[in-house]
């Protein structure tokens, strides 16, 4: 992977995630949603980022979605192949007025490609996402938006996906995704060493961010959504220096990422003003992230951690909440199935249409081995909508916005 405002547009993840706690701010069960979609909270800012990871973990486990499911999701994108994050009339043209994003548009790439079967879809959607890409390789919430990690992360995994490779996507520039990431790790030497920032602040300097750090290990190592199971890293985890290329840059952000493990076995969120808060849908992207970056055993603390601490959150949450828990659990070699003695499967699906068994098409991240080769909540989706809205520069982690609805 993200709905509260925070910060400046700079400090979060673009689907990423920063108070976990409590509930949607203002979701209301809604009748009127079509029966396809996952979840029965507002779908305004997040509709297609839950439905995308919904079906993704679902296939991620071998269950086939529903047919009606899917196709919510194929109905919800513009002709121009982008996709917003929720258009209550899908049989209206796309405009001006419509919102599109990088965010929602690469979830549905990574959904619909891991499924099989929606080429049409997906090679329009990719298209558009390369006429989104920023002269420095990376992509904004929006397209023309300043670069950040976790969107060109959540990018980079769609072009994973489709068989693409991202250091060949340079949008004529020269400058590749990985570029761009590179560009926002932090040095070994400065404050928060070996993190990724979100963006740069207005006067260019870095800052660690602990949900863009667990976005862009696994974006810059090609990775999507479910991550990939990498060989073991080898002895220590300390900050490298030197050119921040692609695979340095991952394995100092995962260094970072197991520091801060270290001592709670869970990441945090901090809202101006408020006491920080465990970060349960960050914490679980971590630990895809880790495992990704063969630290699977640096975040068996945080596994264990969410085994005994997420249902309450993922609960109040909804769909987006379970995908996240599940992947992590799949990355980890936890059973999603008994997960702290939660049936994450069952309670994903419960939350929407019911799946079939045997899902025919290969695991994203089977995919990913063989082409060697791609996350984040609802309150920063909302802060992007407010930024592109209205253009100030508040933003929030938007993956654990996403996950609560």
């Amino acid at each position: 992977m993200v709905l509260a405002a925070t910060a400046l547009a700079g400090t979060v993840f673009a689907p990423a995630a920063l108070a976990d706690t409590s509930p949607s701010p203002s979701p209301s069960a809604s009748p009127a949603l079509p029966s396809g979609l996952y979840g029965t909270a507002d779908p305004a800012y997040d509709g297609v980022w839950r439905q995308s990871l919904a079906l993704f973990a679902q296939h991620t486990v071998g269950l086939r979605p529903a047919a009606k499911a899917v196709d919510w999701l194929t109905g919800q994108q513009c002709a121009n192949g982008a996709f917003a994050p929720y258009r209550a009339d899908a049989t209206a043209k796309c405009d001006a007025e419509t919102l599109i994003d990088t965010n929602s548009t690469a979830a549905a790439v990574q959904a619909l490609a891991a499924l099989g079967g929606h080429d049409a879809e997906t090679g329009k959607a990719v298209a558009w996402l390369k006429s989104a890409q920023n002269k420095d390789g990376g992509w904004g919430y929006v397209a023309g938006g300043a670069s950040d990690a976790n969107s060109t992360s959540v990018v980079i995994g769609a072009l994973t996906a489709v068989g693409e490779k991202p250091a060949d996507v340079t949008a004529g520039s020269g400058d590749s995704p990985y570029d761009a990431l590179a560009g926002l790790s932090i040095p070994c030497d400065a404050d928060g060493g070996g993190a990724f920032a979100y963006q740069p602040d207005k006067k260019g300097k870095l800052a660690a961010n602990a949900d863009a750090t667990a976005a862009a290990v696994t974006g810059a190592l090609g990775k999507g959504f479910a991550g990939a199971e990498a060989k073991p890293a080898g002895a220590g985890a300390a900050c490298e220096s030197g050119a921040a290329d692609p695979r340095r840059a991952a394995h100092n952000g995962a260094a970072y990422l197991v520091t801060a493990l270290a001592k709670d076995k869970y990441l945090k969120s901090a809202l101006a003003g408020a006491e920080d808060q465990p970060d349960y849908g960050n914490t679980a992207d971590a630990v895809v992230a880790l495992a990704t970056a063969g630290r699977a055993d640096d975040a068996a603390g945080a596994v264990r951690w969410l085994e005994s601490h997420s249902a309450k959150w993922a609960a109040q949450s909804g769909p987006a909440a379970y995908a996240q828990l599940i992947l992590a659990a799949e990355a980890s070699g936890a059973d999603p199935r008994d997960f702290g003695g939660q049936d994450l499967v069952r309670q994903l699906g419960a939350t929407g249409p019911a799946a079939g068994t045997a899902s025919a098409a290969p695991a994203e991240s089977d995919k990913a081995d063989d082409s060697d080769n791609g996350g984040l909540s609802v309150w920063w989706i909302v802060g992007v909508g407010l930024v592109a809205g209205i253009g100030i520069g508040f933003l929030i982690s938007g993956r654990d916005k996403r996950r609560q609805l």
